[in-house]
């Protein structure tokens, strides 16, 4: 089995996307003005990274809803160039996203807990006590 997926130079990557011949590699959708994410399990939590750079924590809205995790910021940064720069290229720009997400059950909704650091917004759910790996019992043979 091969773990590196090897990409054709001479097509572009959503050619290559739609005749993918590997059906078990999923790749992504999501636009690129969508912020990345990772969704890591742990054994008494869950943890979502949501890569954000260049945004503030007041900049975000973390809400739930009926079992749905919403992460949202809104596009209030104003371009701050004076008229007399002259720019060769410029590419800065702020976008608007929104990301939701379904909560599993076994997720204590109540212990949610958020923090941003060095670009990164990370959301931690812990899973409820009922949910968590029990430890080995040995039962007794009467």
């Amino acid at each position: 089995m091969n773990l590196i997926r090897k990409q054709n130079p001479f097509f572009p990557s959503l050619v290559d996307e739609l005749f993918n011949q590997d059906r078990r590699v999923r790749t992504s959708s999501i636009s690129s003005t969508t912020p990345a994410v990772n969704i890591i399990e742990q054994d008494t939590q869950f943890l979502i990274e949501l890569a954000a750079p260049g945004n503030k924590k007041e900049d975000f809205e973390i809400e739930i809803e009926d079992g749905i995790l919403s992460i949202s910021s809104s596009s209030n940064k104003e371009d701050n160039t004076s008229e007399k720069e002259t720019f060769t290229r410029h590419e800065f720009s702020y976008n608007s996203f929104r990301r939701s997400f379904t909560i599993p059950e076994s997720v204590d909704v109540s212990s949610i807990e958020a923090t941003y650091n060095e670009g990164v917004l990370l959301i931690k759910l812990l899973k409820l006590e009922e949910a968590l790996p029990q430890p080995k019992k040995l039962i007794k043979i009467s």
